[in-house]
């Protein structure tokens, strides 16, 4: 008989090129799914509709009772790439997919351990907890890059910080630390980088303790009609930053941000 250690056994429930889920066969009924497209995560159709395929397949899955989102690299999801093509998929896809984030019906810790940028905010913002390392950076950058907020932020970001907070961070588009998140209400608890991931999953193991029907009850009174209301505000969003997206401040607003410089509006 060998004295090697059992290593838990995970099975692979989803995986695409941006977005890996697993669950552990004999574990602690935690799922985790990984945004594996280091450093940055960028936004994209296939890691946003490829988390909404995995939370569809963990939802129907009995061996999962909570999950942990968490991201390789530096960053969790450092939002859009500007720079890059992204005429592959529709703003009207993309919202799409963030509606069935918000429709899935266990509950999820996220772990931030660097940035959440623009959309990568709004996906941060899905979750029901989220663990920030002291690193991290939270920012609704939209108007610094002269263009709507979107992803339901509308709804997500007051509903955790107050209308005030919110509007303070959009219209100045200003980052916050992972300490400053949690007294604010983005994060739910700051927790050293290295030890992240490992105190996220223990909390999300913690729910996972709980009556797996009861939580899911308790989560569907609390959240309401939250994905009705992503599903109603991401059309207004995406009609804003549609004729937005036509003007010289978005085209300066992006030009600004990859050349690392103060951008000179003209609010035109």
């Amino acid at each position: 008989m060998s004295n090697e250690p059992e290593v838990p056994v995970s099975n692979t429930v989803f995986e695409n090129s941006a977005v890996r889920a697993t669950v552990d066969i004999d574990g602690d009924h935690v799922a985790v799914v990984e945004l594996v497209t280091p450093p940055n995560n960028f936004f994209s159709l296939e890691l946003i509709g490829g988390v909404a395929d995995a939370f569809q397949a963990l939802d129907a899955d009995d061996r999962c009772r909570s999950i942990l989102l968490c991201a390789a690299g530096k960053h969790f999801c450092a939002g859009a790439d500007f720079t890059a093509d992204a005429s592959g998929y529709t703003t009207e896809e993309l919202y799409a997919a963030a509606a069935r984030i918000v429709d899935n019906t266990k509950p999820v810790v996220a772990a931030i351990q660097g940035a959440a940028i623009g959309g990568g905010l709004g996906l941060a913002l899905t979750a029901d907890f989220r663990f920030a390392a002291p690193e991290a950076r939270f920012s609704a950058n939209f108007a610094r890059l002269g263009f709507h907020h979107g992803f339901g932020l509308s709804v997500t970001l007051p509903r955790l910080v107050g209308p005030q907070a919110a509007a303070e961070l959009l219209y100045t588009g200003r980052r916050v630390t992972g300490d400053e998140a949690a007294a604010m209400g983005l994060a739910d608890r700051v927790v050293p980088l290295n030890e992240l991931r490992t105190q996220a999953r223990l909390f999300a193991g913690e729910i996972a303790k709980s009556a797996p029907l009861a939580v899911r009850s308790i989560r569907a009174t609390l959240r309401g009609d939250l994905a009705d209301q992503v599903r109603a505000a991401t059309v207004h969003e995406a009609a804003e930053q549609a004729w937005l997206r036509t003007t010289a401040d978005f085209a300066e607003g992006t030009r600004a941000m990859a050349e690392r410089r103060e951008p000179k509006f003209r609010g035109a």
